[in-house]
C-alpha cells in the first residue's frame, strides 16, 4: 500500500485559498475515484473536491473552519501500489503554481489596485484579501509590513484578519494615514442595527453566503447610482415557437429548452448593437469589454442566491446556450460549480418570473453598469394593429425592466438597449432553428 496526498486544487484566477466547510467522508472511510470527499468555500463560490483515485482516508489534515492554500495536502489516502508511484500520482494533482503562473493570475489584480490608486502594483492580493483590508482602510504601507505566510509569500485571509486583531499594538509609524476630508472613502457594509428581541423571537444566524450576498449588495448600491427603465413585450411568438421546438429539442439532445436562451439570444444581440453597455468602470476610466459574458441569477434550494455565468454568450448558438444554461443551473443547484463559473460576467439577467412576479429592480452586481429582469409572462387582452383596423385579441405579455448605473449609462443609451432586447423578442421568427 502506498499514501497519496490529496491536495487542494486550482480554482480559477486570482482564487488562492478556501476555507474546509465539512468532510463528506470520516477517517478510515474508503471513497472511490471521483468521489467528492470535501466541501470548501472561497470567496467566490462553494463547492466540492472529488479525489482522482480510490483508496482509503487515513489522515485528514484540514479541520472544518480550516484555511487551506491552493497546492496544499488537505488529507492523506492509503492506495494500492509502491511509494514511489504514489508520489508519481501525486504530483498528478494540480500543484501550488509557480512564481510565473501566479504573476499571470495575479495581473489582473494589479491593474485594478493601481487604478483604483489604494494599492501599487507590486502587492498581490486575493479578492477576498483587498476585500478586508479595504473593510479595514488597511494602508498600502501596513500591507507591505505583514508578513504573508501563503504561497511566494502572499497575504492570506488569516494574515490580514490576525493583523487586524492586534492592529492596536503596532508601531506608531504603520498606522494607517488619515484619508482626506475632501475624498471620504464610503463604508463597504451598512452599520449594524440594534433590533430589539420580544420573547418567541428567533434568532438565525447568516450563514456564510448569506453575509457575501449581503455585504456585495451594499456595497453595489453605495458605489452605483441606480436608475431604472420599463418595457411590455409581447412574446407571444417566442411562446409559440418554444411550444413547437420543446418536445423536438428534448427528444434530440436529452435537454430542456427553457426561455432562457431565447432571453439570452436577445439579450446578447442588443449588446451588440449598443456595446457601450458591455463595460466596467475602473476609477475615471471606462473598461469596454471585449468578450459578452451573461451572468443569470440563479435561486439555491436553501434560500440563497448565486450567479454563474455563460461565458462568450454571443458564440454559442441557441442550441449551445440551452445546454450551458441548463448545465450552470444544475451545477449551481447541487453545489457543483467551480470557482471560475462565476467570474467574469459583462451584463447580468434575472428571471423574477419564475418566481410569478411581473416586475423587478434587481440591483447591479459590480463591477457591472446594467440588469435585466424578465418578468412573468401572462395572457391579456392586447390591441393589435391590422389591415382591417383595431382588433383586441389575447396575447403572451411580459414586462421587463433594465437597471443600470447612471455614471456611464443615460437614460437615452438604457432605453434604447431595453427596446432592442424587446423588439428582437417581440419579432421572433417562427421558423428559427434550434
Amino acid at each position: 500500500m502506498a499514501e497519496y496526498k490529496l491536495l487542494l486544487p486550482s480554482m480559477g484566477e486570482g482564487v488562492m485559498e478556501a476555507t474546509i466547510i465539512t468532510w463528506l467522508f470520516n477517517e478510515g472511510d474508503t471513497v472511490k475515484e471521483d468521489d467528492s470527499v470535501v466541501e470548501i468555500a472561497t470567496d467566490k463560490v462553494d463547492s466540492d473536491v472529488p479525489t482522482p483515485v480510490s483508496g482509503k482516508i487515513v489522515k485528514i489534515l484540514k479541520q472544518k473552519d480550516e484555511v487551506a492554500k491552493v497546492g496544499e495536502a488537505i488529507a492523506i489516502l492509503e492506495i494500492e501500489g509502491e511509494s514511489a508511484a504514489s508520489e508519481d500520482a501525486a504530483t498528478e494533482i494540480p500543484a501550488a503554481p509557480d512564481t510565473e503562473t501566479l504573476n499571470a493570475i495575479e495581473q489582473p489584480l494589479q491593474v485594478a489596485a493601481a487604478s483604483n490608486t489604494e494599492f501599487s502594483g507590486d502587492l498581490y492580493l486575493s479578492p477576498l484579501v483587498k476585500s478586508i483590508a479595504q473593510q479595514e482602510n488597511i494602508s498600502e504601507a501596513e500591507l507591505k509590513s505583514i508578513k504573508g505566510s501563503g504561497l511566494e509569500g502572499r497575504i492570506t485571509k488569516e494574515d490580514i484578519l490576525g493583523y487586524v486583531a492586534n492592529r492596536g499594538n503596532q508601531p506608531a509609524q504603520q498606522a494607517a494615514p488619515v484619508q482626506p476630508a475632501s475624498t471620504p472613502k464610503p463604508a463597504v457594509t451598512a452599520p449594524a442595527a440594534t433590533v430589539p428581541v420580544s420573547a418567541g423571537d428567533e434568532i438565525i444566524p447568516m450563514d456564510r453566503m448569506r453575509k457575501i450576498i449581503a455585504e456585495n449588495m451594499v456595497k453595489a448600491k453605495q458605489i452605483a447610482p441606480h436608475v431604472t427603465s420599463f418595457i411590455e413585450t409581447d412574446v407571444t411568438n417566442v411562446v409559440k415557437w418554444r411550444n413547437k421546438n420543446k418536445a423536438i429539442f428534448e427528444k434530440r439532445e436529452g435537454e430542456k429548452l427553457t426561455f432562457m436562451p431565447i432571453f439570452v439570444k436577445a439579450v446578447v444581440k442588443a449588446i451588440q448593437d449598443f456595446p457601450m453597455i458591455n463595460v466596467s468602470i475602473s476609477g475615471e476610466n471606462i473598461i469596454k469589454k471585449k468578450n459578452i459574458n451573461i451572468g443569470m441569477a440563479t435561486a439555491l434550494p436553501d434560500g440563497n442566491l448565486i450567479v454563474p455565468v455563460i461565458k462568450n454568450a454571443d458564440q454559442l448558438s441557441l442550441s449551445g446556450l440551452a445546454k450551458a444554461i441548463n448545465d450552470l443551473a444544475y451545477r449551481a443547484r447541487n453545489k457543483k460549480l467551480r470557482p471560475e463559473d462565476t467570474q467574469g460576467a459583462t451584463y447580468t439577467i434575472s428571471n423574477v418570473g419564475s418566481f410569478g412576479n411581473l416586475m423587478g429592480t434587481p440591483i447591479i452586481p459590480q463591477p457591472q453598469v446594467a440588469i435585466l429582469a424578465i418578468g412573468a409572462i401572462v395572457k391579456k387582452p392586447a390591441v393589435l394593429e391590422t389591415a382591417d383596423g383595431d382588433v383586441i385579441a389575447i396575447r403572451n405579455l411580459m414586462f421587463m425592466s433594465h437597471s443600470y448605473d447612471h455614471r456611464v449609462v443615460d437614460g437615452s443609451l438604457g432605453g434604447m438597449m431595453l427596446k432592442h432586447v424587446h423588439d428582437y423578442l417581440e419579432n421572433w421568427d417562427l421558423n428559427t432553428e434550434i
